[in-house]
């Protein structure tokens, strides 16, 4: 049996994909590619087609000695014909991925949500190793979460447990992407944040961040971070608002599962410090003092890679279930 498999990140800004050795967790090739503009089915398999093969053409591993292939996609997912059945973000439904990833390279396809595959990289070589109740939350473009009950991810009766994004936080509020109103995601993502500040400015509010955008290219994280680091006004407000309603999700969490431990991640958390750190003190303020004393709270420590990480070993965590 090889010890390298394929993982691929699929998300609504980027392929991510990386050759991974099963036994330590190292990513030993890796190519990141845009999908911001490359919307719809047709686009969206041929970067992943592309990613996979110059993964493996850079790391130099001939493909006689990879496994199989993992890939977690943003959206509503067919785990066992291997289907994205839904992906907004993507443009995507009803896509058969297994049957054709598995026809161009002739190795096994499993496919998992994004999160899921997340979760898994986590509970392998991250901050969930070791812990057997816990969920693991990533704020990025969207909000999600996989839930980790007695050492196995949960996954609800029709597969969609996690959902922490749309759970609503302001009855009647902000629409959502889903179709809803109010959702969690309307108002702590990364993509709420942004047309927050894009909407202030709009508004003619001052704000330093304007000193780092690029004309038709969206607002990164690392301008937030740049203004937040200078204490920017504007940018500390749309931060504090977004932190407030992150952890009223996150209380809600503490009150309802009970976990022992909750691991952070994606791009926010990862770089913005004063985000992870109020969300959490707040947090702990919102939720019922038993399960708040008991709380522990993390950084996920495979940062981007955790997903390519964990779809390369959804061969291997599902051969435990």
């Amino acid at each position: 049996m090889s010890k390298y498999s394929i993982g691929t990140d699929l998300g609504g800004t980027k392929v991510l994909t990386g050759l991974v050795n099963k036994e330590t967790g190292e990513v030993v090739s890796f190519v990141k590619k845009k999908t911001k503009k490359d919307k719809g089915p047709e686009k969206i398999i041929q970067k992943i087609i592309n990613s996979i093969r110059e993964v493996i053409e850079v790391s130099g591993v001939p493909i006689s000695e990879i496994e199989n292939i993992g890939i977690g996609a943003a959206g509503q997912i067919d785990r066992e014909n291997g289907i994205i059945i839904n992906a907004p973000n993507l443009d995507c439904s009803n896509l058969k991925l297994k049957e054709i990833i598995e026809n161009e390279f002739n190795l096994p396809l499993l496919l998992g949500n994004d999160v899921e595959i997340a979760t898994i990289g986590e509970m392998y070589f991250g901050a969930g190793k070791g812990e057997s109740d816990y969920v693991c939350i990533f704020v990025g473009t969207g909000i999600g979460s996989g839930i980790v009950q007695n050492g196995r991810l949960r996954y609800g009766t029709t597969g969609t447990a996690g959902e922490i994004g749309h759970i609503i936080v302001d009855a009647g509020g902000r629409s959502c992407g889903c179709g809803g109103c109010g959702c969690l995601e309307a108002y702590a993502s990364r993509l709420a944040i942004e047309k927050r500040i894009i909407g202030a400015l709009k508004k003619g509010r001052k704000s330093d961040i304007v000193n780092y955008l690029v004309e038709d290219k969206p607002i990164k994280t690392s301008m937030i971070k740049k203004s937040l680091d200078n204490k920017d006004e504007l940018i500390l407000q749309i931060i504090n608002e977004a932190s407030d309603y992150l952890a009223s999700g996150l209380a809600s969490v503490i009150n309802f599962y009970n976990p022992s431990k909750i691991i952070l991640g994606g791009g926010l958390m990862n770089a913005l410090d004063y985000f992870y750190e109020r969300s959490i003190e707040i947090a702990k303020i919102k939720s019922l003092p038993t399960p708040a004393a008991k709380i522990k709270f993390a950084r996920a420590e495979l940062g981007d890679f955790s997903g390519v990480i964990g779809a390369a070993l959804l061969a291997k965590y599902r051969k435990t279930l």
